[in-house]
């Protein structure tokens, strides 16, 4: 009898095929919003873990605080790291060795054509370069990288081998303009799929300084720990020292001392709450939804009130009626979501492959779990029988009489 009711419901649905549809758009958008999002932002978060997973658990970033916007790591701060911020960080008690780097951002004119890139300072110091190169994860692809007697000679990254950036590709033995200054490409690095890698000029660090006049900044320093057991006592150590040479007060730093992971928790929830935020005005559309589907719920009950009392006078009890219209509303809501699972996915590889046309391979991607269809459909299902209880009651409690007046 049970299975008779469930076949019965489904007839219904398929009778009003184009209300079913309709009512099922809120259901789908909201889905497919919510599953491209999560998709996203869990792929967001799987590729920065794994650019961080290169940094190692053996390291720490230094950078001085204050600096805003968007831009490389200590612009703008009213008290950047200096030289001297290096050799003390160098002479901490577990620190092997210690690098600093400069990230500035310079117009690059080439072809007629300018572009806003990012210069990266490379040291001449071999245990210090080696430093920078792994934490950067940096290949050479052509030619080689530079070195202090090179002078105004660079590496650049795979980005400027596109044709797009400058109306033509810049290969080794091109030159450009730097603040009016020509600079010769002596190496191509490897594509990484990042931003800071593939768009970047790679500079000697004297070089660098002598192109863009700084005689003592650094942008952010780097630190080898002896043992990544000791990673919170270099950690403490560092912290300590810099305090006593910038003359700060505990609680009051102008500088931060970062692991790879701490930093990789501080994005992961920044990530975290943009996804919410963005999840959260998706649910917006999957209470449109759901109140489609209370509407054509009341609707179907006004149409069908005869129907009703048939059953009833053929001995259909209150519960088989809720179990009816229950499973209808439940059904109209799963239908919706597993459209809005599939549609989800398509936006969120669509997404992904725009991504990797833009800004290349590896900038986006999209990690869609067993977790998070299961928990689509369920939710989707829950929203439909939530949506058609106080409906399918009251289609319920009809009396037969009634039913048969109207």
């Amino acid at each position: 009898m049970r299975w008779d009711y469930v076949k019965l419901g489904i007839k219904n649905l398929q009778k009003r095929q184009l209300r079913s549809w309709l009512t099922m758009i809120g259901i789908f958008i909201g889905i497919a919003t919510v599953v491209s999002l999560i998709a996203l932002g869990q792929g967001l978060k799987d590729a920065v873990s794994a650019q961080f997973s290169t940094l190692g658990t053996d390291r720490l970033i230094i950078q001085a605080k204050g600096g805003g916007g968007f831009g490389p790591p200590g612009q703008g701060a009213p008290t950047p790291l200096t030289e001297k911020d290096l050799r003390i960080v160098a002479r901490s008690q577990y620190v092997s060795v210690a690098a600093g780097r400069l990230i500035k951002g310079v117009a690059v004119q080439y072809n007629d054509k300018q572009s806003v890139q990012f210069i990266v300072s490379l040291p001449d110091d071999q245990a210090q370069r080696d430093l920078v190169l792994s934490l950067q994860n940096v290949r050479v692809d052509q030619g080689r990288l530079p070195r202090r007697e090179d002078g105004n000679r660079v590496a650049i990254g795979a980005d400027y081998l596109k044709p797009d950036l400058f109306g033509r590709p810049i290969i080794v033995g091109d030159t450009f303009e730097v603040n009016g200054k020509k600079l010769e490409v002596i190496g191509i690095l490897k594509k990484r799929g990042s931003i800071t890698i593939d768009s970047a000029l790679v500079m000697d660090e004297q070089s660098m300084r002598d192109l863009l006049d700084i005689p003592s900044e650094y942008s952010v320093i780097s630190a080898q720990v002896t043992s990544d057991k000791e990673i919170n006592l270099a950690q403490e150590s560092i912290s300590k020292n810099l305090r006593s040479s910038r003359r700060v007060k505990l609680g009051r730093e102008d500088f931060s001392v970062q692991s790879p992971g701490s930093l990789l928790s501080s994005l992961n929830a920044i990530i975290g709450g943009v996804t919410a935020v963005l999840v959260g005005i998706a649910f917006i559309s999957l209470l449109v939804g759901g109140i489609g589907i209370m509407n054509t719920m009341y609707t179907a009950i006004m149409e069908r009130t005869r129907e009703i009392g048939v059953m009833k006078a053929v001995g259909a009890r209150n519960s088989d009626i809720l179990a009816i219209f229950i499973f209808e509303s439940g059904m109209l809501g799963l239908l919706g979501g597993i459209i809005g699972v599939i549609l989800g996915i398509i936006l969120s590889e669509t997404v992904v492959l725009l991504g990797s046309q833009f800004l290349g391979p590896g900038i986006l991607s999209s990690t869609v779990s067993v977790q998070l269809v299961l928990g689509a459909l369920l939710f989707s299902f829950v929203v439909g029988v939530l949506a058609g209880a106080f409906p399918a009651y009251e289609a319920a409690k009809l009396p037969p009489v009634e039913a048969f007046r109207q």
